[in-house]
């Protein structure tokens, strides 16, 4: 099979869950591209195959046929220690519950992915640094998790997704867990990220007024992509 030199594409993705009459097919066919620099949300009510789609990406699981291909390997010949390399050294993470270690500082929770790459001590330390300066929480270094806001620990994590420079960030509800007011700067985060930085970022949001900040909105229901549209706001 024949794959393009697209940063994402699902080409006819499908995942079922369970055997027989017990199995549930969460995608159906789903065809989409997500090129280098494009910030994408994907939207969709419960039970759409949203959450599904981003465990695929997040090489969390594995279609059960179709093509997923990440800069023109097919994810899904490989292995799971592959899968984990691929997570490890180009994908970000960030998700609706911070995820940060409450007695460890700002600085540290940021090293962390340095750490499992094994970089050294200094590097580690200087990465994380510009990583906090570019989410706005320079001089909040040595605060731990208990000691910051909702907002600014959820831009803590966004600084660790980006410490090591990955090829995409993925947001899983990034805003869940915020009010409006803190979800609205977080996603202008993210939006500068992209259009300054050139991060490739894809979220899931039920939020249609923050999903206008990404440049294209992917619609989900019942497995399938429903709609595609390019939004003003994030352009």
């Amino acid at each position: 099979m024949s794959i393009n030199q697209h940063l994402i594409e699902f080409k006819a993705v499908t995942k079922v869950y369970g055997e027989g009459t017990a199995s549930m097919q969460a995608l159906r066919g789903v065809d989409f591209i997500i090129d280098e620099g494009e910030f994408v949300a994907i939207m969709g009510p419960s039970g759409s195959g949203k959450s599904t789609c981003m465990n695929i990406l997040g090489c969390l699981d594995a279609p059960t046929s179709g093509l997923y291909a990440f800069k023109g390997v097919d994810v899904g010949k490989l292995g799971r220690g592959q899968r984990a390399l691929l997570r490890r050294y180009y994908q970000g993470f960030v998700f609706q519950g911070f995820n940060l270690l409450s007695r460890t500082s700002a600085l540290e929770n940021v090293e962390l992915p340095m750490i499992y790459r094994h970089a050294p001590a200094n590097e580690r330390r200087d990465q994380a640094l510009k990583a906090l300066e570019t989410v706005g929480l320079q001089g909040w270094e040595s605060h731990t998790p208990g000691e910051l806001s909702g907002g600014q620990q959820q831009r803590v994590a966004i600084a660790r997704a980006i410490v090591t420079k990955p090829a995409v960030l993925l947001a899983d509800e990034p805003t869940g867990n915020l009010d409006t007011a803190r979800s609205h700067e977080i996603m202008g985060l993210l939006r500068s990220l992209n259009s300054k930085d050139g991060i490739t970022i894809i979220i899931i949001t039920h939020e249609p007024d923050l999903a206008a900040y990404a440049k294209r909105t992917i619609h989900f229901r019942d497995g399938l992509v429903e709609t595609e549209k390019q939004n003003g706001r994030g352009s």
